[in-house]
């Protein structure tokens, strides 16, 4: 795969940030002397300094100096981001050369970007800065994330290949309009959090009855490590999988009786329905 030439520019440097840094350079999608970062903590960008990555002074300047601008901050931060890059030359200037911006804040919408990038742009010159909204998952971190990727109305195919490109470095892409990327930050983008709260729970469960932690921790991992490569090789759908393991009279049917009866299922999906509608609060 022939590398890119465009100057890649990332604002925020924490954990999904480095996972992005990280993913883009190791399949040789952009050389390191094209990446430029910032972020405001320097303990983050020390971890760059000896890769032949350019640290930026500050978000104008990085803005200025990229093609694609990555922001991977906290959607508390955006705001503050998006009124910094606003002020950078290209935009004092009204240059006309064309940057694609890329989000992955949970729960900002792509309008509440262009409410302040295209604040005092003409609408041709708006079409020069097209907006990707992106809501990856933790998973990412080792390369086996799922990206949801939505994108605004001046945003060309050639734009959404190559945001695709960066985000497949990490794990899956798919596409979709963006009324589902709220659905996907509460179902995918925090789902992590509900599998880990079920480990956690699966390993105290695991010392109560006697396992050393070191051994209830191997038991969960595996076990559960397993049930997902199952669900990917099994045409079946879950629910018949679940059916399968729970004989009757048996302990997975004891196990199970106990979650229904104390309405687990019921408060997963309330927890997921909670997490969708905090998701809207944070669009506004």
């Amino acid at each position: 795969m022939p590398q890119s030439e465009n100057k890649i520019g990332f604002i925020g440097a924490g954990n999904m940030g480095e996972a992005m840094i990280k993913a883009v350079v190791n399949s040789n999608i952009v050389k390191p002397s094209l990446i430029h970062i910032y972020d405001p903590d320097p303990l983050r960008l020390n971890n760059f300094k000896k890769n032949n990555i350019n640290i930026a002074s500050g978000n104008k300047e990085l803005f200025d100096k990229s093609d694609i601008v990555i922001i991977a901050v906290k959607p508390a931060s955006v705001q503050k981001v998006l009124e910094q890059i606003s002020e950078a030359d290209y935009f004092i200037n009204k240059e006309s050369g064309k940057k694609l911006i890329i989000s992955i804040a949970a729960g900002i919408a792509i309008k509440t970007i262009e409410n302040t990038l295209y604040k005092n742009l003409s609408e041709q010159n708006a079409a020069q800065l097209p907006i990707i909204r992106v809501m990856p998952n933790t998973p990412a971190l080792v390369s086996a994330g799922i990206s949801a990727i939505s994108s605004n109305r001046h945003t060309t195919n050639e734009d959404m290949s190559i945001a695709k490109k960066i985000f497949a470095a990490m794990g899956e892409v798919i596409e979709f309009k963006e009324e589902y990327l709220n659905p996907a930050t509460a179902l995918s983008g925090s789902g992590p959090a509900y599998l880990f709260y079920l480990a956690e729970s699966m390993i105290e469960a695991g010392i109560a009855i006697g396992f050393d932690p070191s051994d209830a921790i191997k038991l969960t991992t595996a076990t559960l490590k397993g049930a997902v490569k199952l669900i990917e090789a099994s045409e079946l759908p879950v629910e018949k999988l679940r059916q399968n393991v729970t004989s009757k009279g048996g302990t997975t049917e004891a196990a199970i009786n106990t979650l229904d009866n104390n309405g687990v299922k019921e408060n997963i999906i309330a927890a997921i329905s909670s997490a969708n509608k905090r998701a809207k609060e944070l669009s506004g």
